[in-house]
């Protein structure tokens, strides 16, 4: 992703609005300006999909706010085009100048007197705008809404207003019915439930546009860097830098059971080039595969800036013990698989010698679930998926330290609550072993000094962007986790030549 994105909280944002229009008024003007933007978006996704514009049909999907508005402003400018608009209300009432605007171009209204007519609508339309519910409404569409998004034909493409309505728009959590858009145009500033998990994958590809609003004064709540903004945190040796300098990572990983653990959170570590020097902790049999693997690797124990551990790891006494030594040195430290619970168990009894930002912990779904059951609370793995940044925050809050919920989408959460998200990566990354590889890359991030946040948010899109590449020089098959690994170094190479 070429440029970075911010979210806010919807209320901010209808702050925001609400002076804008004290200031300057009228209403009109901001919604006439969004429509104009969503028409844009509707004739060029007609174009690009159905390869022309003149008579396609466009179904409006219309509720009682601005969202609806919007979409009945947007008519006109379709309409011009040759497009054949009909305007499905979801209530009695719509926004009455965009009902006439609708109306006087040629537009069709069809109430919810006529549900027959809305199905015909429906399954005709090349196209389906969704404008039923903005960014003050929350929870699960129900009635009439409810009932119209469930008559959207399933290979009907959507374009969404602003966010897709049954969305969450500060969570992105989903509760029930809702829309699910193959584009998002979202007006001035992005709502968090664009970025993040499961609110995202409903709003597919999200187009963000300029009305005239004013930079908001709040402060973003999630944010996802692009690459300029990876470029510029990325550590890149000096001149007369040496090993040493650069860092060191000393990771303890791998286990009889599990050795391709530590060669792939190893291989993640020196293909990054993050750090200078990248020493390994582990059994005997585990090493000589490292080091067959990756002669660069530096066996043993010694001084260190960084750790990375618990990748694969299972049942050793030595290295149970060299986690608790390095979780007891204050150093910085990525906690990941086999070093989750004794992590979890130590800051939760307050044994806390690293602070948050210098801790980064790895889970996916299922080990967040383990981890709120060691806090004492029960939940599954699928409220957890249904939930991300909620338990997210949960566990950073209990434990004081940064949390990287492993996903289709990645989030990083703080323990104040402020999120980043990545998402670059094909759904082929779903692959054994990839994670170990996510964990080197933050690991040696670390060692070269970046903090938690910084480390996680940037290892996430990294490793996200080397799958995509591993896809595409694949031939767009699959990928395994050592072909991520291989690509990391091109991939930073790219980002660096920003």
């Amino acid at each position: 992703m070429k440029q970075s994105s911010t979210a806010f909280r919807a209320a901010d944002v209808l702050d925001t609005v609400a002076t804008e229009l004290a200031r300057k008024g009228p209403e009109d003007r901001l919604l006439r300006r969004a429509a104009a933007q969503l028409a844009s978006a509707c004739i060029q996704f007609l174009a690009e999909r159905t390869g022309g514009v003149y008579g396609r049909r466009v179904a409006l999907l219309v509720g009682t706010g601005k969202n609806g508005a919007d979409a009945l402003l947007a008519c006109p400018r379709l309409r011009r085009r040759g497009v054949v608009v009909e305007a499905l209300l979801v209530a009695d009432t719509a926004y009455e100048p965009g009902v006439i605007a609708l109306l006087n171009s040629g537009g069709r209204i069809i109430t919810p007197m006529n549900p027959g007519d809305a199905a015909k609508a429906l399954a005709r339309a090349d196209l389906v705008v969704d404008g039923i519910i903005g960014e003050s409404s929350f929870g699960a569409l129900r009635g009439r809404a409810a009932e119209l998004v469930a008559a959207i034909p399933a290979d009907m493409p959507v374009i969404a207003v602003d966010l897709p309505s049954g969305v969450d728009p500060d969570t992105g959590e989903i509760s029930g019915p809702h829309v699910r858009a193959d584009v998002t145009v979202t007006f001035s500033a992005a709502k968090p439930c664009v970025l993040l998990p499961p609110g995202c994958h409903a709003a597919g590809l999200v187009r963000l546009v300029d009305v005239g609003l004013p930079p908001l004064p709040a402060a973003p709540v999630v944010r996802r860097l692009g690459d300029s903004e990876i470029a510029a945190l990325w550590p890149i040796p000096e001149t007369a830098a040496h090993k040493y300098i650069r860092g060191v990572l000393g990771v303890v990983a791998g286990s009889d059971a599990y050795p391709g653990a530590a060669v792939l959170a190893v291989a993640g570590a020196v293909q990054s080039g993050a750090a200078g020097i990248i020493r390994f902790v582990g059994p005997g049999g585990v090493t000589a595969h490292v080091l067959s693997a990756i002669p660069e690797a530096v066996p043993g124990i010694g001084q260190v800036q960084a750790w990375l551990l618990g990748s694969g790891v299972e049942n050793d006494e030595d290295q149970d013990n060299a986690i608790g030594v390095a979780l007891d040195s204050g150093l910085p430290c990525v906690v990941d698989a086999g070093a989750l619970e004794a992590c979890v168990r130590r800051r939760n009894a307050g044994n806390r010698p690293t602070p948050s930002d210098r801790l980064l912990l790895t889970p996916h779904a299922g080990e967040m679930a383990r981890i709120i059951g060691w806090l004492g609370t029960g939940v599954t793995r699928a409220e957890i998926e249904a939930r991300p940044m909620h338990y997210g925050h949960e566990i950073a809050k209990a434990l004081d330290a940064t949390i990287l919920v492993k996903g289709a989408t990645t989030l990083i959460v703080r323990p104040d609550g402020f999120v980043a998200s990545q998402a670059e990566a094909p759904a082929w990354l779903a692959t054994a072993g990839a994670g170990d590889v996510l964990a080197g890359i933050a690991g040696a991030l670390m060692a070269a000094g970046l903090n938690a946040f910084d480390a996680g948010e940037i290892a996430a899109s990294v490793h996200g962007r080397a799958a995509a590449h591993a896809h595409q020089r694949r031939g767009g098959g699959p990928l395994t986790a050592s072909s991520v690994a291989e690509a990391v170094p091109q991939v930073v190479g790219q980002l660096l030549a920003c």
